[in-house]
């Protein structure tokens, strides 16, 4: 469980998040929605404690997320950024294998288990055929596939993603989208994710998170957040749903 309370982040004199408020349970899906420079990537990184909270409070499990010592907040979340960092190449083995640091004591080395967990993983996000390929040898979805497969290797009851459907094709984007919800209804893993595209938070995301001016507009069920108003007034956006799928217009 993730409990936020009056939550406000600033970057120097610019306010990004305003007194935001809500609860996120256990084992729910997630999207995080909102116009650009609402505040969606700032609140993932708020919540994984890679921005300091300035006012409010995080807690994860009834324990705010400041007292959680690096390595045991890395066992309660892992995040899957927008634009993974690859200074150094390394092979997605390797890349994979990083998710299992936590769990390592200092100048240990990984364990039988620690690669068995990544094979695992590798297989379950369809990656372990690309275990030699560097990141030059590798698309944007397999990218993205290995990525979350780091993220899956942490074995963490939280999960979240800043838009890991972003430069992908549309079968690349179904493939990310349908490989999280079955990670959420098969592991009950609590997913947060940064979504651009209404309707793939609208057809794999039960719940969602919206955001406008800075401020929480809505949290819920994603069918009553993406209703015609909402959309209006967070996107400024006509939007009728028709058999399931918003069509917009000015």
């Amino acid at each position: 469980m993730i409990n936020i309370s009056h939550l406000s982040y600033s970057f120097g004199s610019k306010e990004i998040l305003h007194d935001i408020s809500m609860t996120i349970e256990a084992g729910t899906f997630h999207a995080i929605l909102g116009p650009n420079g609402c505040g969606k990537t700032t609140l993932l990184r708020c919540i994984s404690n890679l921005l300091p909270v300035e006012k409010g409070q995080i807690a994860i499990n009834n324990r705010n997320v400041q007292d959680y010592g690096a390595r045991m907040l890395a066992r309660q979340i892992a995040l899957v950024p927008q634009r993974p960092a690859f200074d150094i190449e390394f092979s997605a083995f390797e890349t994979v294998l990083m998710g299992r640091n936590p769990y390592q004591r200092h100048l240990q080395n990984e364990s039988q288990q620690d690669w068995d967990i990544v094979e695992k993983c590798m297989k379950q996000t369809n990656t372990w055929h690309l275990r030699l390929a560097m990141p030059s040898q590798m698309s944007g979805g397999e990218l993205q596939r290995v990525m979350i497969a780091r993220a899956l290797a942490q074995q963490t009851p939280i999960l979240l993603l800043d838009e890991p459907t972003s430069n992908l094709d549309i079968a690349h984007q179904f493939e990310i989208m349908e490989l999280l919800r079955d990670i959420n209804h098969n592991e009950h893993k609590t997913i947060l994710i940064v979504v651009h595209d209404l309707n793939l938070a609208l057809h794999y995301c039960p719940d969602s998170v919206l955001l406008y001016d800075r401020s929480l507009l809505f949290q819920g069920p994603t069918t009553e957040a993406l209703n015609h108003d909402r959309i209006l007034t967070a996107f400024g956006v006509q939007a009728k749903n028709i058999d399931g799928y918003l069509k917009f217009e000015r």
